[in-house]
């Protein structure tokens, strides 16, 4: 879910309701305004919670981050609330490097998808077992596609078989590149909190450009299986 806080300052004595809140700028998707139902007393800041949409990229490359506003609806005291238009100073660094990162990723998406293949196996001794398989590229539309690295998690170490990992030559419809996991670290806590435990970074870059990173995530039942493998890795039980 795309998520961010906006900042409330309110320098006066009188308590301000807002109702809610709304992220507007062309370069995300407009969602409908968020419930906020807070009432911002005297304070320095209070972070409201907010939604966006899918940043709106374009297949020729990375556009510049455009103009944008908070729309609310608020008020004070027994008055109606009345829609109110704040403006985001610009050029926004967070919403900058939100839009970039999207459409990075999206640009690469267009050319191939990125994928973790479909089997993996223990091996090792006991004492030091790794998981090995694959990552799976495959073409979506022209171009070759090098995948440059890829980066483990707070949860896993990913070791690729070499670096680069391997090109999607412009000719060839498929490629596939081994990899290495083990646990990065054996607490049972940290594994009951795996919130970003599978959001796997992966450089990749088209016909030579710039490297753009793509977040891959393997499925529920191979997340399950790395799961159960850590734990028996670091000797957790089940």
């Amino acid at each position: 879910m795309h998520a961010l806080q906006v900042a409330v300052r309110n320098t006066s004595e009188t308590p301000v309701y807002f109702a809610d809140v709304q992220l507007v700028t062309p370069s995300f998707k407009t969602l409908p305004p968020q419930q906020a139902d807070a009432v911002i007393r005297k304070t320095e800041r209070t972070d409201l919670p907010i939604t966006y949409g899918a940043a709106n990229c374009l297949p020729q490359g990375l556009p510049e981050v455009q103009p944008a506003t908070v729309v609310a609806h608020v008020r004070t005291g027994s008055e109606q609330p009345r829609k109110v238009v704040f403006a985001v100073p610009h050029p926004d660094p967070l919403l900058a490097r939100l839009l970039r990162d999207e459409c990075s990723e999206f640009l690469v998406k267009q050319r191939a998808s990125i994928e973790f293949g479909p089997t993996w196996t223990e091996s090792g001794p006991k004492s030091d077992r790794v998981m090995r398989g694959s990552l799976v590229v495959t073409r979506r539309g022209q171009g070759a596609v090098t995948l440059a690295d890829v980066g483990g998690t707070t949860h896993y170490i990913v070791t690729p078989g070499s670096k680069p990992l391997g090109t999607l030559a412009a000719g060839e419809q498929r490629l596939e590149v081994p990899l290495e996991l083990t646990p990065a670290r054996c607490d049972g806590h940290a594994f009951a909190e795996a919130k970003k435990a599978f959001l796997f970074p992966v450089r990749a870059s088209v016909d030579g450009g710039e490297e753009r990173v793509v977040i891959v995530t393997p499925p529920k039942p191979l997340q399950d299986r790395f799961l159960a493998y850590a734990r028996r890795a670091c000797d957790l039980g089940s």
